[in-house]
């Protein structure tokens, strides 16, 4: 574009239109010019990626209670591989920590000279202090999310060693360790994120009620709370059996340096039951708000659970209670906690979709994060909002405890009619190779655009593919998606080598939420497998969003 005849624009009266500006037309800005290189710049710039800029940082309410949150949570976070003969590192922990997790979960057994260890119990993987954990975590918890960490804890130790979780617990995380209510009262609801700033909550089993702990000691004798760990501990027994003849190393038996009267739980299922009375009275006491208990209903839930206990289950229990009970499982959530996990049975740590679970208001649902797939860049992609802070708040038909929303009904809904997404797939620049592809090999290049969300949304659409063209390829295809339920809809972009005669090759994606994504002309700088940026790849696409006419339009 020449400069003599280059669009003047107006004096901007916007900050935000001052800083792109001053971003990407310097040379222009005192000519209130836009040069085409200027407009370049921009257009490959943050402001012009797919991700709305204004949700980079912290943009959402954090004082609401902690169930009204989804909360990026990991499953067996010492395990860098798989469930079976893998390493477990401290180096689990720092990795989920960096990348905005907030729910933890450590498995404790005992170990040499008093020292409890962590490892996934009846396997060959390798162990690490527990000490080294709780270190680990007091570095490493705050810095990349100020609000809180859920530490989520299997216990399998001997009384003895259980003192000693709890002695490291407090020394070692000091202040950071939360071990009283914020206020001193028994909670009506759970506190805010904003509340629990820098503070780290232990998720276990507890002696008595919280109520009882505020209130002095009764006359009677507290129980200890049940959970559904022993659904795991079940999973895992048959995971053994399938295992079979040769499972281990010249068909040895996995090692098991338990106790034989540990703690109820997944090793439970193994060894048997420990006596309700065998929990550590200074453990118990880490216990506040995260005290873990046994589903056993959602009407049993509401009459005699409190908004401080949390459930744990398993993924295909919670799939047939979202199948049976949708509603009753979003009002559930409204108010109270509920953890997922994976079925015992995926050994090779692959992960279930995670968005089944938020469609149902499920706030901690664990992955694998040392698994790289469509499920963790669904987790990242919902997690790359407010700030990467690990919490992102529910839709409001997901906090009201009276909602009529059911995920499989998406009618019930209450808000405007679904709304059309409408996805111009333009063009790509300097696409990556395929890893390990041949040298000079080339790729023919397509776009499959997939939608996650409600049953009722989940969707995919791909362009055509361009033979021998990963430099500059160009589709110039629209595609077109029908929305039921938007704020729960992440949509996945997909780059892939096309290949006749067998499965194409990943080269690259990008997902983020669909609610809203900026409309117009916008670039998205797609990411590697395991989810870092392989710059400058990206695709250039138009977005538009087309509501249903309201009442005045009918």
């Amino acid at each position: 574009m020449n400069e003599d005849h280059q669009p003047r624009l107006p004096r901007p009266r916007s900050p935000w239109v001052s800083h792109l500006l001053s971003s990407h037309l310097p040379a222009a800005r005192a000519r209130h010019a836009l040069s085409a290189d200027g407009f370049l710049m921009y257009l490959c710039s943050p402001e012009g990626s797919i991700f709305n800029p204004r949700h980079r940082g912290l943009w959402q309410d954090m004082t609401q209670p902690l169930c009204h949150y989804f909360i990026s949570s990991s499953h067996n976070t010492y395990l860098i591989e798989d469930q079976i003969r893998g390493q477990s590192s401290i180096e689990g922990y720092i990795r989920a920590l960096k990348r905005g997790c907030r729910c933890l979960e450590v498995d404790c057994w005992d170990g040499p000279n008093g020292e409890p260890m962590v490892y996934h119990g009846h396997t060959f993987t390798s162990k690490i202090p527990f000490r080294e954990v709780v270190s680990t975590l007091g570095k490493y918890a705050f810095q990349t999310s100020p609000y809180p960490v859920i530490l989520s804890l299997e216990n399998h130790c001997s009384m003895e060693q259980q003192e000693v979780l709890a002695q490291q617990l407090r020394d070692i995380l000091g202040e950071q360790l939360l071990t009283a209510t914020i206020d001193g009262r028994v909670p009506t609801q759970l506190p805010s994120p904003e509340e629990l700033k820098h503070k780290i909550l232990l998720k276990g089993k507890k002696i008595g009620r919280l109520e009882d702990v505020l209130d002095g000691p009764g006359d009677e004798a507290p129980d200890v709370s049940d959970d559904d760990n022993g659904a795991e501990a079940e999973e895992e027994r048959r995971r053994m059996k399938v295992g079979g003849p040769g499972w281990g190393p010249g068909g040895a038996e996995p090692p098991d340096t338990a106790v034989g009267h540990h703690q109820e739980g997944r090793g439970g299922m193994f060894l048997g039951h420990k006596d309700k009375e065998s929990l550590a009275q200074a453990l118990s006491d880490c216990v506040v708000y995260c005290k873990s208990v046994s589903f056993r209903g959602f009407q049993e839930a509401r009459s005699h659970s409190r908004p401080s206990e949390i459930s744990s289950l398993a993924e295909a229990k919670a799939r047939k209670l979202i199948r049976d009970a949708g509603n009753d499982f979003v009002r559930h959530n409204a108010w109270q906690l509920t953890r997922i996990y994976p079925s015992g049975m995926r050994t090779d740590s692959s992960n279930y979709s995670p968005q089944e679970m938020w469609n149902a208001g499920c706030q901690i649902v664990a992955l694998n994060f040392q698994t790289a797939g469509t499920e963790m860049d669904l987790c990242d992609g919902l997690f790359s909002q407010n700030g990467r802070c690990g919490y992102v708040l529910k839709p409001p038909f997901m906090r009201d405890e009276g909602t009529l929303f059911n995920p499989t009904e998406p009618g019930t809904r209450e808000g405007p009619g679904p709304v059309t997404l409408t996805i111009q797939v333009i063009s790509g620049q300097q696409l990556p190779k395929v890893a390990n592809s041949k040298d000079g090999a080339i790729i023919d290049p397509l776009v499959r655009v997939e939608i996650h969300g409600v049953p009722a949304d989940q969707a995919h659409q791909e362009t055509k593919y361009i033979e021998n063209n990963g430099f500059n390829p160009r589709w110039d295809e629209t595609l077109q998606f029908q929305l039921h339920v938007p704020e729960l809809a992440l949509v996945r972009f997909v780059v892939e080598d096309y290949d006749k005669t067998s499965r194409n090759d990943f080269v690259g994606q990008f997902t983020l939420p669909c609610c809203p994504p900026p409309a117009g002309y916008r670039h998205i700088h797609l990411l590697s497998k395991d989810g870092t940026s392989i710059p400058p790849s990206s695709l250039f696409v138009h977005i538009r969003i087309t509501e249903p006419p309201g009442p005045e339009q009918d």
